[in-house]
C-alpha cells in the first residue's frame, strides 16, 4: 500500500506537471508574443504618426507662407503687427514655433524665444532637428516653405512642433503606448509620469535578439519598479530615438499568479493521494485524462475548449479551475489584440492616402483602401505584381520605381489611368524592417493632390492677374497725383482735364474690379442677392456709357448706342445692371482696336428687351464661348492690353443676369468680333405700384 501510496504520489506528480507547466509555459510564451507583436505595431503605427505629423508641420509651413497679410506685413516693415499676426497664427494651428527669415537667412521675427536663431542658416529645416538651449537639448519638427510673392524675394517661414512632454502624451493616447525620446541616450521628452526626468532612473536590460538592430534592440525596461516591454525606433538625424513601451505589470502579475496557483495544486494533489491512495487514483483518472485532453487541444492553438472538468478530487477542481482562468484571461488578450486588428484595419479604411509596401524586389506586399481608391486596382489584383505593372507614368517612357523619392523625401509624379485619366501623386516613402524575418522593404504614402495642384496653378495666375490689374491703375492714379501736386497752376485747362480724366479712369477701373471681386466673394458665400425695382433702361445706359467714355477716348473708339423710340420700364437692381453693362464694355474696348467702333443695342420683343454689346475684336474660338463665363477664365489676345485680366467680370456678369431670371450669351460678329447679350423683364402693366 505504502508502495501503492508513494506511486500515486509519484504519478499525481507527474501528470499535474506535465498538464500545468506546457499550459503555463504555453500561456506566458503566447503571452509574451502577443505583448512583443503589440509593441512591434506600435512602433509602425508611430512611424506614420511621424509621417502624418511631419505632413501637417509642412502643409501649415505652405499655407502660412502663403498668407497675402503675411506678405503685406513683411513688405511694409511693420514688426509689431508682423509679431502679433504670428502669435495668433500661432495660437490658430498650435504650433510652437513660427520663424521668418529674410532672402539672406537672417532672422527677422519669431514666435518663441527658446530656440536658435541659427535655423534660418539650416540647408534643409524640413524633418526632426536637435537644437541645444542652454546645457539641454531640444527636439523639433519643423517645415520651411518660400514666402509667395513674386514681386519680392521676402525670405522663407518656418514652423515647428516641440518634442517635448506633452507631444509624447500626445503620441501615447494615440498608440496606447509610453514614449520616451532620447538625444544621444539623454532623455528629453516622455509620457511616463514624471516626464522626462523619471526616464533618467530607469534600468533598462536589453534582449538578445539577432534579427534586431542594437539602436532598436528590445529590452525589459523597469521605470518607478514598474515593468515594461520596450524597443526603439531610431529618427533622424543621428543619435535620436523614440524609445517605445509597454506597461507589463498587469501581464506579470498574472504569470506570478498562475504559477502559485500550479504550485499550491501540485501540493494539495500531492496530500491527497497520499491519504486517498489506490481509490482516489480510479476518481481522478478520467477528470485528469479530460483534463489532459483539453491542455492539448489548448496547446494545438484550440481556445475555445474549456478546461473546467468536473471532479469530485479538489485537488483536480482546483488546478481545472486555475487553467480554466488563464484560458479565458489568455483568450480575453487574444481577442481584445484582434478587437485593435480591426481597429487598425478600421483606421487605415479611413484614410484618404494609399499606402503600399514594397519588398526588396519592389513587388507589392499590401494595398491599402486609399490605395486602391487611387489606383484602380483591387487588393488582391495588385498584391505580388511590381509596383512597376500596377503604376504607369504619363508622358514619359520612365518606370514608376525610378521616381520613387529616397526615405523621408517627397516627390510628385503623373500617372496615367487605365481609364484614360491622368493624376498627380504626391509619394513619401520609408524603410521597413520586418521584426521576423530581417528583411527591408519600403513603405510608399500616395497622395492625389490632382486638385491641389490645380487650385495652385489657377490660384497662381490669379494672383499674378490681380497684381497687374490693381498696380496699372495705382500708377496711373499716382503719376497724375503727383504732377497735380508739383505743377497744377503751371498746367493749362485741357492739360489738368487730361490728368483728371486720367484719375477718373484709374478710379472706375479700381471700383469695377472691386465690384466685381466682391461679387465674386458673395457669389461663393452664397449671400449674392439682388434687390429689384422699376428702372429706366435709358437712364442705367447712359450711366454705364458716362463712366466708360474716358477709356474710350483714350483709345480712339466711338460708342454707337442704338435704343428704340419708347424706351422701356425695366424691374432690375439698378446698381447691378449698370455693373454688367460697364464690364461688357470695358471688355468691349479691351479686345477691340484703336479707332473702332462698338455697338450698345437694345430691342424689344415679348416682354423682354435684348441688349448687346457687339465689338470689332477678334472674336471667340469655337468652342470656347460657355467657359468664357467661368471663373478665372479670359481669353488673352495679342494686343497689349487685352493680355491681362482676373477672369472674374464674365461670371459676374452671368450671375447677375440669372438672378434677374435673364439670359446671357456670346456670338461670333459676321465679319469680325463679338457680340455678347443679356435679356431683362421688362414692366408688366399695374407692376409700377
Amino acid at each position: 500500500m505504502v508502495q501503492l501510496v508513494f506511486s500515486f504520489m509519484a504519478l499525481i506528480l507527474l501528470t499535474t506537471l506535465a498538464v500545468g507547466l506546457p499550459a503555463i509555459l504555453l500561456i506566458r510564451n503566447q503571452v509574451e508574443r502577443q505583448t512583443w507583436a503589440r509593441v512591434n505595431q506600435g512602433s509602425h503605427a508611430t512611424e506614420a504618426l511621424y509621417s502624418a505629423w511631419q505632413r501637417r508641420i509642412s502643409d501649415l509651413a505652405l499655407l502660412t507662407s502663403q498668407r497675402p497679410t503675411l506678405s503685406l506685413l513683411l513688405s511694409q516693415e511693420q514688426g509689431t503687427a508682423l509679431a502679433n499676426y504670428l502669435q495668433t497664427l500661432q495660437e490658430e494651428t498650435e504650433l510652437d514655433l513660427i520663424l521668418v527669415c529674410d532672402a539672406d537667412h537672417h532672422p527677422i521675427i519669431q514666435t518663441s524665444a527658446a530656440t536658435s536663431t541659427a535655423l534660418c542658416r539650416l540647408q534643409d529645416p524640413t524633418g526632426l532637428h536637435v537644437i541645444e538651449v542652454g546645457n539641454s537639448p531640444q527636439v523639433w519638427m519643423m517645415a520651411a516653405h518660400p514666402i509667395d510673392d513674386e514681386s519680392t524675394d521676402l525670405g522663407q517661414v518656418v514652423v515647428g512642433i516641440l518634442l517635448d512632454d506633452e507631444f509624447s502624451r500626445r503620441m501615447s493616447a494615440q498608440t496606447s503606448l509610453e514614449h520616451t525620446i532620447l538625444v544621444n541616450e539623454q532623455p528629453v521628452a516622455s509620457s511616463l509620469t514624471g516626464g522626462a526626468a523619471a526616464c533618467c532612473t530607469s534600468t533598462r536590460q536589453p534582449i538578445d535578439n539577432p534579427a534586431a538592430d542594437i539602436a532598436t534592440m528590445p529590452a525589459f525596461l523597469e521605470v518607478n519598479n514598474r515593468p515594461y516591454y520596450s524597443t526603439r525606433l531610431v529618427l533622424s538625424p543621428p543619435g535620436l530615438i523614440d524609445e517605445i513601451a509597454l506597461d507589463v505589470d498587469d501581464v506579470v502579475a498574472t504569470e506570478r499568479n498562475l504559477t502559485w496557483i500550479l504550485v499550491g495544486s501540485i501540493i494539495l494533489v500531492a496530500l491527497a493521494g497520499s491519504v486517498l491512495g489506490v481509490a482516489v487514483a480510479r476518481r481522478i483518472g478520467q477528470p485528469l485524462t479530460r483534463l489532459t485532453e483539453a491542455a492539448t487541444a489548448i496547446s494545438m492553438g484550440d481556445q475555445t475548449t474549456s478546461l473546467s472538468v468536473p471532479s469530485q478530487v479538489r485537488e483536480v477542481t482546483l488546478v481545472s479551475q486555475a487553467l480554466e482562468s488563464a484560458r479565458v484571461d489568455l483568450q480575453r488578450t487574444l481577442n481584445e489584440l484582434q478587437r485593435e486588428r480591426a481597429w487598425i484595419d478600421h483606421l487605415l479604411d479611413a484614410i484618404a492616402e494609399g499606402i503600399v509596401a514594397l519588398d526588396d524586389r519592389g513587388c507589392i506586399t499590401f494595398f491599402s483602401p486609399g490605395a486602391e481608391r487611387i489606383a484602380g486596382w483591387s487588393q488582391s489584383e495588385a498584391l505580388n505584381h511590381t509596383c512597376d505593372e500596377i503604376f504607369h507614368l504619363a508622358e514619359t517612357s520612365d518606370t514608376f520605381s525610378q521616381h520613387i523619392p529616397l526615405p523621408g523625401q517627397q516627390s510628385k509624379i503623373l500617372l496615367e489611368m487605365e481609364d484614360g485619366r491622368q493624376i498627380t501623386l504626391g509619394i513619401t516613402s520609408a524603410q521597413l524592417s520586418s521584426p521576423d524575418s530581417g528583411e527591408t522593404g519600403l513603405v510608399l504614402v500616395l497622395r492625389d493632390i490632382s486638385e491641389a495642384e490645380l487650385i495652385h496653378r489657377l490660384l497662381g495666375g490669379f494672383l499674378a492677374n490681380i497684381t497687374h490689374e490693381f498696380r496699372t491703375p495705382l500708377s496711373s492714379i499716382a503719376a497724375s497725383t503727383e504732377l497735380l501736386l508739383d505743377q497744377a497752376p503751371d498746367l493749362s485747362q485741357a492739360e489738368l482735364q487730361k490728368l483728371l480724366t486720367s484719375l477718373y479712369m484709374g478710379i472706375i477701373s479700381l471700383q469695377t474690379l472691386i465690384d466685381n471681386l466682391l461679387e465674386s466673394a458673395s457669389l461663393e458665400a452664397g449671400r449674392f442677392q439682388v434687390y429689384v425695382r422699376p428702372s429706366d433702361l435709358g437712364e442705367i445706359i447712359a450711366e454705364a456709357v458716362h463712366m466708360t467714355q474716358p477709356l474710350q477716348e483714350k483709345y480712339g473708339q466711338s460708342l454707337v448706342v442704338e435704343l428704340p423710340a419708347t424706351i422701356p420700364l425695366v424691374l432690375v437692381d439698378s446698381r447691378r445692371i449698370v455693373q454688367v453693362l460697364v464690364n461688357l464694355l470695358f471688355n468691349a474696348i479691351k479686345y477691340s482696336p484703336d479707332e473702332t467702333k462698338i455697338t450698345l443695342n437694345a430691342i424689344v420683343n415679348q416682354g423682354r428687351v435684348r441688349i448687346t454689346v457687339a465689338d470689332q475684336g477678334p472674336g471667340v474660338p469655337p468652342g470656347r464661348q460657355d467657359e468664357l463665363f467661368y471663373q478665372f477664365v479670359h481669353y488673352d489676345a495679342d494686343d497689349a492690353k487685352s493680355r491681362h485680366g482676373v477672369g472674374l467680370g464674365l461670371s459676374v456678369v452671368k450671375a447677375i443676369i440669372e438672378a434677374h431670371n435673364g439670359q446671357v450669351g456670346i456670338n461670333n460678329r459676321p465679319g469680325g468680333g463679338a457680340i455678347f447679350w443679356f435679356t431683362l423683364p421688362l414692366i408688366e402693366e399695374g407692376e409700377t405700384e
